[in-house]
């Protein structure tokens, strides 16, 4: 997952310091019902109960010892208000309990609303979420951020995330992410 991420990162020197999913989301997979139950079915049980899941094998792993501050992927306000959720908020409050670290939910916005990317190519998806987020100033002393989202795809999502908190948070701050599931 670290590896398919950083290709589509295409700043020098610019790479993702972990990458951990919990699932791999393969087709025909029991384990595919997971997400869709915690973003479309409004399971938000599910989600709690992976999250904490994903926080454990977080918490047994070294080089997540470290993380100070957790970010869930938003939504944009319009969606959220018509789902009354963040379903990445969730697993970011789970994983954060476990951890042992602060969430910060408004450490990121979606500046605009974007198309679902469930239909769309790769390309699309870059297109679509490209500036799409802005972060918010940086807290001090911040080290290595975990941000995190639900699934990860083609990583568009998760590269214009890192785009928007880089602009506040310059190297050395490391950037990490955890996802609930992983299509590879």
């Amino acid at each position: 997952m670290a590896d398919r991420l950083n290709s589509r990162i295409e700043a020098p020197g610019e790479y993702y310091a972990y990458a951990a999913a919990l699932l791999i989301y393969k087709s025909g997979s029991p384990y595919n019902k997971i997400p869709q139950a915690l973003k479309y079915d409004y399971n938000r049980g599910a989600g709690r109960r992976f999250a904490k899941m994903l926080g454990e094998r977080l918490r047994e792993a070294a080089h997540f010892a470290d993380v100070d501050l957790i970010v869930p992927v938003p939504l944009h306000w319009t969606r959220r208000l018509r789902r009354g959720y963040n379903q990445a908020e969730v697993l970011a409050r789970g994983v954060g309990r476990i951890l042992g670290a602060p969430v910060a939910p408004a450490a990121l916005k979606r500046r605009r609303r974007t198309k679902t990317q469930t239909r769309l190519s790769v390309e699309e998806k870059a297109r679509n979420v490209a500036s799409a987020f802005r972060a918010a100033p940086a807290r001090p002393g911040v080290r290595h951020i975990l941000l995190i989202d639900d699934v990860f795809t083609t990583g568009a999502t998760l590269r214009a995330s890192l785009e928007a908190l880089r602009r506040v948070y310059p190297l050395p701050v490391r950037i990490s992410v955890a996802t609930l599931s992983a299509v590879i």
